[in-house]
């Protein structure tokens, strides 16, 4: 009996095996390995067999509460697959999230906004360890298209519970009231009546003092929307892991449909000086001071001369002698003096904290620390401004503020900046010189200034969630626009927009967010889309510069691969381009021949 049990176990084990060709696949790896023969032949087998195992799967996902670059808490999303029949950690991504805050913010709107900060992270990690965890279960990582859109799905269904809630929370007040009115008509009459009358004289006064478009309101951030980011962004990590290639590549092929043979690297807009608008200074129209290579250097020589002119900088600023001073205060006879104190700070973006009385006088600094390196601005290396002008405009009056007491129109802040590309050549790039709601001005600038100058929204573009739900490029006319991956931005939401901008003859930035995190996928990405530069702040505070130590070593690895392509300086003309009657919802594509 015991003989027979064998022999009939044998044989079902023989046709198990045989059925999956296991002895030929033996014989294969046997007879390819012995004329080699390898040191670690255990190892080759297994690397053999290995060809032959399933698809590794999403077994497990798990959300948890880090802190980013700034202190301030985020969200960490970990995938676990399972690979040869062993649950294995793959890797994690932490999520980088933008500040909506303005630097002269209430204290109580801060602490109010740092609870909401705190309650999406804890609503972010809650919907990652449980219900993406299950929804995510068995699905192959490499898959992103399949993921992005479970995660689009799952977070469009949590928008609409949100609405359902709010519409049952306003019929709830819109009953309360009812009541109150039916109780105490008299008193809610009286009451109602001076606060009609007030109204209507603030809605005069606006328009009558402020003819201009009123700002969009702030997107609406759903609450817990950081786990659609970091989870979309961990399996694009995962599928890059199981398919041993650099994301930079994954990503390239997930947008391609192919690996590219050639790569063009993004070229680095890196803040050397953070102006705060609130600063004692006069100056209130630059926020950021960026230093773009000259795309002939490689990355690593831009780096170490940006480096140098940065420590310039510094030394200057700290020296007891004094700053440069624009050339109306020469003539009159000022100088203004260096405050040491006020210039040791850096500031969340990795760059120093300073201020100033006007352009001229920044402008001249920057021309005196190269002029020292003996380097000159326009040859060398070029500037990038960020005017963040939503900031600057003071609704009473209908003008922007571009010093302090100083106002223009928006017709008047194209003018000004047209004069100022012709006496300073060196910038080529100007972020946010308007608000997004001027978009006639947009429409000037850009036909004055697109052949020789970038004109890019940051803050002046739509959401990417707004963007991706509209299906069109919802932002006034501009050179190319920043895209920042936050909230419930996807890996495939980035492909189709950098794809629609691609088509219009448009560039993509991709940006840094003001509360950075250590996670280093940014740059990956921003290779893999082909965008045309990279905003990462400056090259101080850990959180940056591993992003630009990253951006280095995939420049080396290009390199020794010669799979790396000199990058372009391109600008658009949009006066060549047609000009519709009105001005479109979209991006304007290029005229065709």
């Amino acid at each position: 009996m015991e003989t027979g049990e064998r022999r009939r176990l044998r044989q079902e084990a023989a046709e198990y095996y045989r059925g999956l060709r296991v002895p030929e696949r033996m014989e294969d790896a046997l007879n390819a390995l012995f004329p080699l023969p390898p040191q670690d032949l255990y190892g080759e087998l297994a690397n053999y067999f290995s060809k032959f195992s399933k698809t590794p799967v999403i077994c497990k996902l798990v959300g948890r509460k880090v802190i980013d670059g700034v202190g301030e808490p985020t969200l960490e999303v970990e995938i676990y697959c399972t690979v040869k029949n062993y649950e294995k950690r793959i890797c994690s991504s932490v999520m980088a999230t933008h500040s909506q805050l303005p630097e002269n913010a209430l204290p109580e709107t801060i602490e109010a906004d740092e609870r909401e900060r705190n309650d999406s992270v804890y609503t972010a990690v809650e919907w990652v360890s449980e219900s993406l965890n299950t929804m995510l279960r068995d699905l192959d990582p490499t898959d992103q298209c399949q993921a992005d859109k479970m995660l689009g799905e799952y977070f469009a269904n949590k928008v609409e519970e949100k609405k359902e809630i709010e519409k049952q929370e306003k019929e709830m007040r819109e009953e309360e009231e009812s009541a109150k009115v039916t109780t105490s008509p008299a008193s809610f009459h009286s009451a109602a009546t001076p606060k009609q009358k007030k109204g209507r004289k603030s809605g005069k006064k606006v328009s009558e003092d402020s003819p201009i478009s009123p700002a969009e309101p702030a997107e609406p951030v759903l609450c817990g929307s950081l786990a659609i980011g970091g989870t979309s962004l961990a399996i694009a990590k995962a599928g890059a892991s199981i398919s041993r290639v650099p994301l930079y590549l994954h990503t390239a092929l997930l947008k391609h449909k192919e690996t590219p043979k050639e790569i063009t690297l993004p070229i680095p807009m890196v803040t050397v000086l953070y102006c705060e608008k609130n600063s004692p200074t006069k100056l209130k129209l630059v926020r950021e001071v960026m230093l773009i290579p000259p795309v002939e250097l490689s990355l690593h020589q831009g780096i170490e001369i940006v480096q140098e002119i940065q420590k310039e900088i510094t030394r200057k600023m700290e020296s007891p002698g004094k700053t440069p001073v624009s050339r109306a205060d020469s003539r009159r006879g000022k100088a203004q003096k260096a405050q040491p104190g006020s210039f040791k700070r850096i500031s969340h973006l990795g760059c120093l904290i300073t201020g100033y009385d006007s352009l001229e006088q920044l402008l001249l600094q920057m021309q005196a620390a190269c002029n020292n390196l003996g380097l000159e601005l326009g040859t060398d290396l070029y500037l990038a401004i960020n005017c963040a002008a939503h900031d600057l405009m003071d609704y009473d009056k209908g003008k922007y503020e571009i010093l302090t007491g100083t106002f223009k129109s928006p017709d008047e802040m194209v003018a000004m900046y047209v004069e100022m590309i012709k006496n300073f050549p060196f910038i080529i790039a100007l972020i946010d010189p308007l608000r997004k709601e001027d978009r006639e001005q947009w429409s000037s600038i850009c036909r004055a200034l697109g052949s020789k100058c970038f004109l890019i929204a940051e803050d002046a573009a739509t959401q990417i969630s707004k963007l991706k739900t509209d299906q069109n490029m919802n932002v006034a006319m501009c050179s190319g626009v920043v895209l920042k991956y936050i909230n419930q931005t996807t890996v495939s939401d980035l492909i189709e927009l950098t794809g629609i901008l691609d088509g219009q003859r448009h560039i993509s930035i991709l940006g840094s967010p003001d509360r950075e995190s250590s996670d280093e996928s940014l740059v990956d990405l921003a290779v893999g889309l082909g965008a045309r530069f990279l905003k990462l702040g400056g090259l101080s505070r850990g959180e940056r510069v591993a992003k630009y130590n990253r951006l280095l070593a995939i420049e080396e690895e290009l390199a020794a691969n010669g799979a790396l392509r000199q990058a372009k300086l391109e600008f658009v003309d949009f006066a060549e381009e047609s000009q519709p009657a009105q001005l479109p919802d979209v991006l304007p594509a290029p005229e065709k021949d």
